[in-house]
């Protein structure tokens, strides 16, 4: 794997929260979210997490750039907890102008808010 360099950051604030049954008894939580990312201008995404303590990630994301184009990403990954209603993420995203990122950050519950670094595998 190509080594990973720090492209910027990301800051997003939730919006709204669904929740909704999923496989073998699970309640997988839909977080939307909006906010600003290093590169990426406006950015609109849902973060479904699945698991308790620890679990999975998906993401799936339109962005908007400061030029009027749009971008695309779709990412998965992991998250787990880091102390009361703070989780870590690690979500590998495909970009659809062909670039991979991944984005390093904590959600935090009490501020209804997920920010950290994005790095591009190079």
């Amino acid at each position: 794997m190509a080594p990973e360099t720090q492209a910027g950051e990301y800051s997003f604030k939730f919006t709204s929260f669904t929740l909704c049954p999923g496989p073998g008894g699970s309640i997988p939580v839909q977080c939307n979210c909006e906010g600003t990312a290093t590169g990426y201008g406006m950015v609109l995404g849902t973060l479904t997490a699945v698991g308790g303590n620890s679990g999975t990630l998906s993401w799936y994301a339109h962005a908007f750039l400061d030029n009027g184009d749009r971008l695309l990403g779709v990412g998965s990954g992991t998250y787990e907890s880091s102390g009361k209603n703070r989780w870590r993420t690690h979500v590998l995203i495909q970009v659809s102008n062909g670039r991979s990122v991944i984005a390093d950050g904590e959600v935090d519950l009490a501020t209804r808010s997920w920010s950290g670094k994005l790095f591009e595998q190079g």
